[in-house]
């Protein structure tokens, strides 16, 4: 089978959200419904939640419907996975015009939610990323994110808001860095009963 790499540089994210309560189904529409979603194609299945559009609008709203849920104070899991580059995606380019401005930032940043996260980055075709990676580990450090290794992962402990501008930073310099596909899986864990008194 033949391989055709197109030249978009859309981003895309499929994910799922999981409120441990009996209620779960309105939690998560509650949170699609108060997310703007205008600067994405975004569409849900059975399965996952699919957002694809530039960069930026990607992790905005992935974050977003994440702490949209995460504010009730119910246990919620994110699963995500993100993905940029060859072979490329290339219908929904019209979401590549938008502007940089984040719709949901203003929101997100009034909320305070402490999280703890696990990330997998998987650099292919090239690149010299390691000492990228390295880099924007040190970064989120600074901004006072935990960052602990971990089997097949690294784990972030940290304010939500923090983490996810990390995990950002740290797959659009991958991605600059000359990997012609960029992919990296996060998994996210807010207001665990297991947390408290412990880490995030």
């Amino acid at each position: 089978m033949e391989n055709h790499c197109g030249t978009s540089r859309i981003a895309g994210c499929s994910f799922s959200v999981h409120p441990m309560a009996d209620k779960f189904v309105d939690y998560i529409k509650a949170s699609l419904n108060e997310v703007d979603s205008s600067k994405v194609w975004m569409k849900t299945d059975d399965v996952t939640t699919t957002v694809r559009g530039r960069m930026e609008h990607v992790f905005d709203v992935t974050e977003a419907i994440l702490l949209h849920i995460a504010k009730t104070g119910v246990h919620v899991a994110f699963q995500g996975t993100f993905s940029i580059g060859c072979p490329g995606d290339s219908s929904g380019d019209v979401h590549m015009d938008e502007s940089e401005e984040r719709l949901n930032k203003p929101q997100s940043k009034g909320i305070e939610q402490r999280i703890a996260a696990k990330f997998s980055l998987y650099p292919m075709g090239g690149g010299d990323y390691m000492d990228t990676i390295y880099r924007q580990i040190e970064a989120m450090k600074e901004k006072g994110v935990e960052v602990t290794p971990a089997h097949y992962s690294t784990r972030l402990d940290g304010e939500t808001s923090d983490i996810f501008t990390g995990l950002e930073d740290v797959f659009r310099e991958t991605e600059a860095s000359g990997s012609s596909h960029t992919v990296m899986t996060v998994t996210v864990s807010a207001n665990s009963p297991s947390h408290k008194g412990e880490r995030a």
